[in-house]
């Protein structure tokens, strides 16, 4: 005999909710990530492809046309772009590891409260907020040969004057200068935070232990700030390339080509010469090595976990 209730269905077995609806956890973040997405397509994604594309095509009379890899052979056959990859080597090497010494030196001495301490981090960080083009305003002042304020107090002291924006083998280094001047401060405030962020107890454990200020440097505070300084590196690595304002004020990549950096090289090839192609290889070169310098730079503030 039957019983009743065997004849009454089971009842369906109870669907999670993240079964039912498997993409309501997908579409809200990426409806909130949509706008962020649209704008880094639109500015920077899409302007890359576009860098590309003009880079493996040349502009003719009859329309553009595939040329391949023939502006970049023509690119690096070409002194001047050589010229200017050294110098912005060289500028490289003369702005980053300085400015990055500086702004650890400063930020070792005005680490701490105090209202003088204070007022001498708003002091140094005072250089930043001077628009680049009226900082190399400003500093055309001082290398004027002869009465600029360098040469000014050069003869004061009996020494002889030079022509700092006019000569070849002082020019660059001339801009050195300035984008040191420049940047140290905005550098001093990350290692600042890295230092903050040192804890307490390693620093009197080292106490304890007897260890000095050099030794307290070099075998607390330098490793904790080895983060701090691969991402303070990356932003003076892409302001040595990206900044160009103060070489169109003060030298116009001049004496003989001695100031022409990659980004004021692009800029003749694509704005004066009209030679859309060389441009835009110029352009990928540049991206090419930022991407491998920055790679590099923050693998190395991983530490040897990153290595492994």
């Amino acid at each position: 005999m039957t019983h009743v209730l065997d004849t009454i269905p089971a009842p369906p077995a109870a669907v999670p909710v993240a079964a039912r609806r498997p993409r309501a956890g997908f579409l809200l973040p990426l409806a909130l990530l949509s706008p962020s997405l649209v704008f880094l397509a639109l500015f920077t994604y899409w302007p890359v492809v576009e860098v590309v594309w003009d880079a493996t095509h040349a502009v003719t009379r009859r329309g553009t046309r595939f040329v391949g890899l023939d502006n970049f052979a023509a690119l690096f056959a070409d002194p001047t772009f050589q010229r200017a990859l050294l110098n912005n080597a060289l500028y490289a090497a003369g702005t980053v590891v300085p400015s990055l010494v500086l702004a650890l030196a400063f930020a070792l001495a005005l680490n701490g409260a105090g209202r003088v301490r204070a007022l001498m981090r708003a002091l140094f960080f005072l250089p930043v907020m001077i628009p680049l083009v009226a900082a190399a305003a400003l500093f055309l002042f001082l290398f004027l040969p002869g009465i600029g304020l360098i040469d000014y107090h050069l003869a004061r002291l009996g020494l002889p004057g030079a022509n700092w924006l006019g000569d070849p083998d002082l020019a660059l280094a001339a801009i050195t200068v300035l984008t040191v001047w420049k940047n140290a401060g905005y550098y001093m405030l990350f290692i600042l935070a890295g230092l903050q962020a040192i804890p307490d107890e390693a620093k009197e454990a080292a106490l304890l232990d007897g260890a000095g200020p050099w030794q307290r440097l070099r075998f607390v505070t330098l490793p904790a700030l080895r983060p701090t300084f691969a991402f303070v590196g990356v932003i003076a690595l892409l302001n040595a390339v990206t900044q160009v304002d103060h070489v169109f004020v003060l030298t116009k990549g001049g004496p003989s080509d001695a100031t022409k950096l990659l980004l004021f090289y692009i800029y003749e090839q694509a704005a004066e010469r009209y030679d859309a192609g060389r441009a835009a290889a110029a352009t990928v070169v540049t991206l090419g090595l930022l991407a491998a310098l920055t790679t590099l730079s923050l693998a190395r503030g991983q530490g040897p976990e990153a290595a492994r």
